[in-house]
C-alpha cells in the first residue's frame, strides 16, 4: 500500500490507500451482500447505489460524483450495489490500513466524519424528495437539488439516464419523461441535449417545492 498525499497546499490530510480501480459503464463496484472491507473515493466519472427487491425491482439510494468517497458500512456487508453510470475511476481504501493511517494522520478522523456526515445529509434530502406527492413536485426538486451542485446553477448536466432517476424517485420512466416535458411546456427548463438541462425559471421550480 502505498501513501497518497490530497491537496497537501490546501491543508488535507494524506491517506493510506489500496490500488486505482477503473470501472466501465454500468460495472459494479461491489455488490449487495459483499464483504465490506472497503470504501470508495470517486476521482472521475459517476456512480449510483442501489439496492434490489425481490421482485427484481431496483431502488436507487444515492448518485456519487468526483470527490465524494462513499460504501461506508457499520455492518460486515454492503447493504447496496455500487454500479459505474460511465467509465468512472476510483481509488479503494481498506480497513485494515486505516488503523495505521489514523495513528499516522492526525485529521483522517475528522474527514471521515465529515464525508459521513454529508452521507447523511444526502439521504436525509433523498427522504424529503420521496416524501412529495406529485411527480412535478418530486422532479422539481431533484433538478433543483443538482442545480446546487453546478457552478452555473440554471445549467444542469445529469449524467445518469431517465430510468435511473425513476429508480431514485419511486416514478417510472413514462412518468419521468412525461414530467420533463410537462415543465419544458410549461417553461420552467430547456432541454439543451439528451443529458443537459438549463432551468428557464428558478423561482417557479422553488415554488413547487415550497
Amino acid at each position: 500500500m502505498n501513501l497518497v498525499t490530497l491537496n497537501a497546499r490546501a491543508g488535507r490530510i494524506s491517506f493510506v490507500t489500496g490500488p486505482v480501480l477503473y470501472f466501465a459503464a454500468d460495472q459494479e463496484l461491489y455488490v449487495q451482500g459483499g464483504t465490506a472491507d472497503m470504501f470508495l473515493k470517486l476521482v472521475a466519472g459517476a456512480v449510483r447505489t442501489c439496492r434490489f427487491l425481490s421482485d427484481g425491482r431496483r431502488q436507487i439510494d444515492a448518485f456519487y460524483l468526483p470527490g465524494d468517497i462513499f460504501g461506508f458500512e457499520f455492518a460486515a456487508e454492503h447493504s447496496l450495489s455500487a454500479e459505474a453510470i460511465c467509465d468512472c475511476t476510483v481509488i479503494s481504501y481498506r480497513w485494515r490500513g486505516l488503523a495505521n493511517a489514523r495513528a499516522n494522520h492526525d485529521g483522517l478522523p475528522e474527514r471521515l466524519f465529515a464525508h459521513a456526515m454529508r452521507n447523511l445529509a444526502r439521504a436525509q434530502s433523498h427522504a424529503r424528495l420521496l416524501g412529495f406527492s406529485s411527480a412535478t413536485e418530486k422532479l422539481a426538486a431533484f433538478l433543483l437539488e443538482w442545480s446546487e451542485l453546478s457552478e452555473d446553477q440554471t445549467l444542469i448536466t445529469l449524467q445518469m439516464s431517465r430510468q435511473d432517476i425513476a429508480d431514485y424517485l419511486g416514478m417510472t420512466v413514462e412518468t419521468i419523461s412525461r414530467t420533463l416535458t410537462q415543465l419544458r411546456n410549461d417553461g420552467l427548463i430547456e432541454f439543451l441535449s439528451a443529458r443537459q438541462i438549463r432551468l428557464t425559471d428558478l423561482a417557479a421550480l422553488k415554488a413547487l417545492t415550497a
